[in-house]
């Protein structure tokens, strides 16, 4: 049970996953994290950041340009993986009891974005902790048409990774000594990913209760 425990800080620590499982671990997490349900809580923002930030410090020794490639094919690839299985098994996920890794409420809030932005939401949840996750899979229990689909998938993977990714090794070239800070930067992320998935909670009650 403690390994297990153990496991999971991991997986939840961006800064040892960058470390300790390079490109490799880094890669597979956010292709995860962009549109498999059981993998909304891994990190992402952050993540993504400090990878930039580590490759510019050559704490991740790869090429930006091979960084920015494996983490935005990641990206589209999950977001895509998350779309087919919500264009053929979101049927049953929306019958799926509540459990750690699915909460029907997830789908609630997601639905309240599509609701909103429409199509957009692909490009917008790609910045929204856990929409970010459920908003492909939304979007082909929707049965989104797939062009339509690829266009926002792509232009929101690019803005997501080229933004964080490029902006985190922007900041390690000019600011090296920002790798003394790394606990600022997750703890910045982490507020802002709570004080959104707490609105996104109290909205979507609100909604419910409304209905």
């Amino acid at each position: 049970m403690r390994s297990i425990a153990e496991f999971f800080q991991f997986l939840l620590n961006s800064e040892e996953i960058i470390v300790t499982g390079g490109l490799i671990l880094v890669t597979l997490i956010v292709f995860a994290e962009n549109g498999l349900f059981f993998a909304f809580f891994l990190p992402g923002d952050y993540l993504v950041f400090l990878a930039g930030v580590f490759c510019a410090t050559k704490i991740l020794n790869v090429s930006i340009w091979l960084l920015l490639a494996c983490l935005l094919g990641a990206a589209i690839l999950g977001s895509l993986t998350g779309y087919l299985f919500g264009w053929y098994f979101g049927e049953k996920l929306k019958n799926r009891p509540d459990s750690f890794f699915f909460k029907k409420k997830y789908l609630t809030q997601t639905r309240k974005y599509f609701d909103k932005y429409g199509s957009r939401t692909l490009v917008i949840s790609r910045f929204l902790p856990i929409v970010r996750t459920f908003a492909p899979i939304l979007a082909g229990l929707s049965k989104m048409p797939w062009g339509n689909y690829l266009v926002f998938n792509i232009l929101g993977a690019v803005l997501w990774i080229v933004g964080l990714t490029g902006g985190g090794y922007l900041f390690g070239t000019r600011f090296p000594q920002i790798i003394d800070y790394v606990e600022y930067i997750i703890a910045f992320f982490l507020l802002i990913t709570t004080v959104t998935v707490i609105r996104g909670y109290f909205k979507a009650k609100e909604d419910l209760e409304e209905n």
